[in-house]
């Protein structure tokens, strides 16, 4: 009898807050219904928007939560979880759906956690990346069927990659695949800050480098960037609070890894990566954390998965807190855009940059660093500040700069501290705003003279 009630009921109440989110795989369909009914039930904190369609023609749905989840708020910095990105890696969909349901309902509890931390954040999640991909996926823990996408395109070789050379780098946009399009032009309308992309076949925290050039960022077999250091506690943060990462990887067929992450280049080299991308080009950081040596695991055990995953997911968001916040502002007092926002001994290959609203993001361990600010007509403002541990406080230092003007009568002089105009590394324009974003500053070329790096496309994530 409960049976047939249950068929008679309209999907609106099948997925009412009351209702109960299975451990199943549920088929892109079903993601797409229980999301509008999420935002549908919570639009205080919900805001379901589509950043574009997948190559057969899929919406990519994404879920932002958060207590202003409709657009931007200045200081409250933004974040990413992108799942499925290859289609037959289907852990991901599950915990990012779990994750949801999670936010909801602790927050609609009034738990505290859950307040602080949607009060302070704005969580963007994508569940699936490659939708078609997924249609078509083998249940085989290791059959590669359903990796790629609709044209048979492995997405995660798709980006434009900063160390494959400036020839590979100026090919039209509209080559990229439709998803990794939609992933570039989500980049450009949100300020995000931190990301993590789900995959599976290993259990490990991978971070960036993926791709090398040979060059100075090449240290002892890794592909060390200027964060760094930050990358490394990022990784450790998600494998130590999950439950058993930390120990290394246990898959049988992956060497085991020290406290369960690895710098990705010397894992294996990887070109055309979307850890890489997010990096040098959208100046937020993201690792690729591998959850499971199944690539597709049996329903059965999807209850322990997410167990495993649960707090680690959780404390990751927080990391978004981490380091330094703030606005840079001109001689008038007005919020600049494109300002240059430099730490002293990290030289990213694209500066970072202040947004629209003239807001900077640094994702910064505890310490001591000194920060150079630069905008044209303005003299270059250097300023040490002691950063304290953030993500307890569910907020960063937040540090504004006030920049002088130049005197009019000033003579610009190289190597003074009133150059204002260095050759910026990349190109930075406005991109128009979508899916209920807010416009915001784009790295859309590279213009940096990289020798080429063939590399094979490889059947590993």
């Amino acid at each position: 009898m409960l049976s047939l009630l249950l068929f008679l009921l309209p999907p609106f109440f099948l997925f009412t807050p009351a209702w109960t989110l299975e451990f199943r795989y549920h088929n892109n369909h079903e993601i797409e219904q229980y999301l509008k009914q999420v935002s549908t039930s919570n639009p205080d904190i919900t805001h379901l928007y589509s950043i574009g369609q997948s190559s057969k023609g899929q919406q990519l749905w994404v879920l932002a939560l958060g207590v202003s989840p409709h657009q931007h708020t200045v200081g409250i910095p933004e974040f990413k979880y992108v799942g499925n990105m290859h289609g037959n890696e289907v852990l991901g969909r599950v915990l990012l759906l779990q994750l949801i349901d999670e936010l909801v309902r602790s927050y609609r509890s009034n738990e505290t956690w859950s307040l602080r931390l949607l009060n302070s954040t704005r969580i963007h999640i994508l569940p699936t990346m490659n939708p078609d991909g997924f249609d078509v996926a083998d249940k085989d823990c290791y059959n590669s069927q359903g990796r790629y996408n609709g044209n048979g395109i492995d997405l995660n070789r798709d980006f434009p990659d900063a160390f494959a050379g400036l020839q590979s780098q100026q090919l039209f946009e509209e080559r990229r695949e439709a998803e990794v399009q939609a992933v570039i032009g989500w980049l450009r309308t949100e300020s995000f800050v931190l990301s993590a992309n789900l995959h599976g076949g290993a259990v490990v925290a991978s971070y960036p480098y993926d791709n090398s050039n040979g060059g100075s960022e090449l240290v002892g077999g890794a592909s060390i960037a200027p964060d760094n250091d930050v990358f490394v506690h990022l990784a450790k943060e998600y494998s130590h609070n999950h439950a058993s990462m930390y120990q290394g990887n246990f898959c049988m067929d992956s060497r085991p890894f020290l406290e369960g992450i690895t710098n990705g280049f010397q894992w294996y080299r990887l070109e055309g990566g979307m850890q890489d991308y997010n990096y040098v080009w959208g100046q937020c950081l993201e690792i690729t954390l591998e959850l499971s040596c199944c690539k597709y695991p049996p329903a059965r055990e999807l209850p322990a998965l997410w167990n495993d995953n649960k707090k680690a997911l959780l404390a990751y968001i927080q990391q978004v807190h981490l380091g330094v916040k703030g606005q840079v502002f001109d001689g008038s007092g007005e919020p600049v855009e494109n300002a240059v926002v430099e730490v002293r001994g990290r030289r990213n290959i694209c500066p970072f940059r202040t947004n629209q609203h003239g807001e900077y993001y640094r994702l910064l361990l505890p310490g001591s660093y000194t920060f150079t600010v630069t905008y044209p007509g303005h003299e270059v403002l250097t300023k040490t500040l002691s950063v304290p541990y953030g993500p307890d406080q569910y907020s960063a230092l937040k540090h504004d700069f006030l920049l002088r003007r130049i005197a009019r009568t000033t003579r610009r002089t190289v190597g003074s501290t009133t150059q204002t105009d260095p050759t910026p590394t990349c190109n930075y324009t406005l991109q128009q705003k979508a899916g209920g974003a807010m416009n915001r500053p784009t790295w859309c070329s590279l213009a940096i003279g990289l020798s080429m790096a063939a590399v094979l496309r490889s059947l590993i994530d």
